[in-house]
């Protein structure tokens, strides 16, 4: 669990690195930042997919990454070290961290 704790931080870290819209002030706000999105996708998501399930279905899932923006936007107001600019950089956030954390555990996990 600490392990997948790490490597997510550190795709949170690298994902802030590569995109402009994004900044992070150092290694313990992505922490910190990693952290608050499990705690956000455990117990807040799940209800907000049974709410949107409709539109989710007629988006064929597509939804889903608007509701992953959502979340990121909400941890954005949560942490004082990480800042999103707009709702289309939470979106291509959630995409970019998606992808590099899937890279991070296929080579680690």
């Amino acid at each position: 669990m600490i392990w997948a704790w790490l490597l997510n931080s550190i795709s949170v870290y690298a994902t802030a690195s590569l995109l402009e819209g994004v900044e992070i002030k150092n290694f313990w706000s992505a922490v910190f930042v990693a952290a608050l999105l499990a705690i956000v996708n455990v117990f807040i998501k799940p209800i907000l997919i049974i709410l949107s399930l409709p539109i989710t279905i007629l988006t064929f899932g597509l939804f889903v990454w608007v509701i992953n923006a959502f979340l990121i936007m909400l941890v954005d107001q949560m942490v004082r070290g990480f800042k999103v600019k707009s709702f289309g950089w939470a979106l291509l956030f959630g995409f970019v961290m998606s992808v590099i954390s899937w890279v991070l555990f296929q080579i680690f996990g």
